[in-house]
């Protein structure tokens, strides 16, 4: 039976790694060197329905890569590459499938792993890590799979066993367009939320009516024209994002939770994408998010006023 190794222990990473073990799957973690020597409990999942279930898994770190057979990504963009630079022993023959947040990396992973095969996957189910090695699934939603390379194309079969796991899940040639799809609601919530200190539910709060419409505005404007002739209407696109917002009230986002507790976020990737495919188009709100963000970002990594620096 092939081992599905996880790196990126996160929220969603766990919650994929809890599932695909719930129905018999053998599962692996692949861990930073920050972790090696600590001890590794089993992990906590916290059901849909409430219930908890202990999830055994085998913790791996960079020189077992030779016998990964099937490399599921999920660390924060920005650690993308540099994750992926420390399995030097990975074959050539094991798939590789993204699964992090945004848009931007495709063509560098390509770069750095000519000849491995290479999918994304969408994931759209809600998680929410409690605390290391506690996670919550918080809802189900779609899992899309397909390839981002020639190779990758070979592995459609893998929509079987991640069906059987997570529910609805379907292969897509196209798979750019569920990225942006996705793109397309992460780039409302995620900097709207992280500027605002707030929950997914409280946007639909009267006070952030005016600043959601014109978001929203722009954020449509250049998912489709990239889309072409695949765009999704303007109202099918806001009643996508509603019920998103709806479904996740409680939650918050990733670069809510990252900004409030002093981490670098991935907006680079999410809002940095939507400006840098823009071309002309009117977004000044995007820009002004996007601004903002990097601008509190930036003061985290500054040293406080008196402070010394270390040598």
């Amino acid at each position: 039976m092939m081992e599905w190794t996880i790196l990126g222990a996160g929220a969603l990473g766990c919650v994929i790694a809890g599932q695909l073990h719930q129905k018999g799957e053998q599962v692996g973690f692949m861990l930073s060197e920050r972790h090696r020597g600590h001890f590794h409990p089993k992990l906590d999942l916290i059901t849909l329905s409430g219930s908890h279930q202990l999830i055994n898994s085998q913790p791996r770190f960079p020189e077992h890569s030779r016998k990964v057979e099937c490399l599921l990504v999920f660390t924060k963009a920005y650690n993308v590459l540099d994750a992926l630079k420390e399995l030097r022993h990975l074959p050539k023959s094991t798939p590789v499938i993204l699964f992090n947040n945004g848009m931007g990396l495709t063509e560098q992973v390509k770069a750095l792993l000519p000849d491995n095969p290479l999918l994304a996957g969408v994931c759209n189910h809600g998680a929410m890590k409690e605390q290391d090695w506690l996670v919550r699934h918080t809802g189900k939603g779609e899992t899309w799979l397909g390839p981002l390379n020639e190779a990758g194309k070979a592995w459609a079969h893998l929509v079987k066993p991640l069906a059987a796991a997570l529910g609805h899940t379907e292969w897509g040639d196209d798979i750019a367009l569920h990225q942006r799809r996705k793109l397309a609601v992460n780039a409302v919530m995620n900097p709207l939320t992280a500027c605002n200190n707030i929950s997914n539910g409280q946007l639909l709060e009267p006070r952030f009516s005016e600043v959601l419409e014109q978001l929203t505005d722009e954020v449509y404007q250049v998912i489709a024209r990239l889309d072409g002739n695949d765009a999704e209407t303007k109202e099918a696109y806001r009643r996508r994002l509603h019920q998103v917002i709806e479904q996740t009230a409680t939650n918050s986002s990733s670069m809510q939770q990252d900004l409030a507790c002093g981490r670098k976020t991935e907006i680079d990737y999410i809002s940095g994408y939507m400006l840098t495919h823009a071309d002309g188009l009117p977004v000044p709100v995007s820009q002004q998010l996007y601004d903002e963000i990097k601008k509190r970002e930036d003061s985290m990594q500054r040293p406080a006023p008196g402070a010394k620096r270390q040598a």
